[in-house]
């Protein structure tokens, strides 16, 4: 089984996500498809089927969380010191052909999200940084086309 890397706050999250989805979305998904049950003849009754369909989604979200969670390696970086870019770091690097400036955490999987400046450890981007320090430069496969990026600074606030 391979292991699901993500930080401390991203296992909370999880965790949490899942405790809802168990304690509140289950029992209100039973009690939808119970109503929608005496409505009558379940062969054509929409809401019967679309509870079931919601049912099924509720369940196999829970299901995907369990077994992320069973294989987390969760990986606290707030003890970690250096320069090198490694799993938690806050990396900035500048695009060098444009010389815009990017800012990026490198979480797991799961936690990744642009707008919130974090990105997958298992991106191309992140792959491309790891071990790097700054003053390296790293290129980066992009849909678009080649991009070179300097790393300028390593934080791990």
């Amino acid at each position: 089984m391979e292991k699901v890397p993500m930080t401390p706050e991203g296992h909370a999250a999880l965790s949490e996500e899942l405790s809802h989805l168990k304690s509140v979305e289950r029992p209100k998904i039973s009690k939808e498809i119970g109503v929608a049950r005496e409505h009558g003849d379940l062969r054509e009754n929409a809401e019967y089927h679309a509870a079931k369909e919601k049912q099924g989604m509720i369940e196999a979200r829970i299901n995907e969380i369990e077994d992320k969670l069973s294989r987390a390696e969760v990986i606290d970086p707030s003890s970690f010191t250096g320069e090198k870019v490694r799993f938690g770091a806050h990396v900035t690097m500048e695009d060098v052909d444009s010389g815009k400036v990017l800012d990026y955490r490198i979480v797991g999987p799961d936690e990744a999200d642009l707008e919130k400046g974090t990105i997958s450890v298992t991106s191309p981007v992140a792959r491309a940084l790891i071990g790097r320090e700054p003053g390296d430069e790293v290129t980066v496969n992009a849909p678009g086309g080649k991009k070179t990026y300097e790393i300028t600074k390593v934080r791990w606030r």
